[in-house]
């Protein structure tokens, strides 16, 4: 999608690419830059500024998983509501693991196995990113 956008007198356009997918790529004048909407931190919108748009900061690489354990990442950008078990805790395939809100949704993650939680990387209140880690299993 295309958008012309004029910000103190001067003209942008600016190319969105699949607003479905995360971090939705936008160009301006001919430069491309990784924008989460969902990120209260992110980057300053355009229309706001007349000084080019900065990159996304970089996000931190995951924590390393040891051999034989899983990590579980979040399915969708939101807010994290409240986590069901603890560290250490032995869950089981279905057992409501954490609440994510999305888009005024709360959707409640369940496990996919059963397995012990090893680490919980996230907080209530905390805003996720797509595949962001939230959790890891024992092997």
């Amino acid at each position: 999608m295309k958008v012309n956008l004029t910000i103190e007198g001067q003209q942008y356009q600016v190319t969105l690419n699949d607003l479905n997918t995360r971090p939705v790529i936008a160009e301006v004048n001919g430069k491309s830059y990784e924008v989460w909407p969902e990120d209260e931190q992110g980057l300053t919108p355009v229309v706001n500024t007349s000084t080019p748009i900065p990159a996304a900061p970089a996000v931190a690489a995951p924590a390393p998983v040891a051999a034989g354990s899983q990590t579980l990442t979040a399915p969708l950008p939101g807010t994290v509501i409240s986590i069901e078990v603890k560290e250490g805790q032995t869950v089981t395939n279905g057992q409501d693991l954490y609440v994510l809100e999305a888009m005024k949704m709360k959707n409640s993650i369940k496990a996919d196995r059963n397995g012990k939680v090893a680490a919980i990387h996230v907080n209530p209140g905390d805003l996720v990113k797509h595949n962001q880690p939230i959790l890891t299993f024992e092997g």
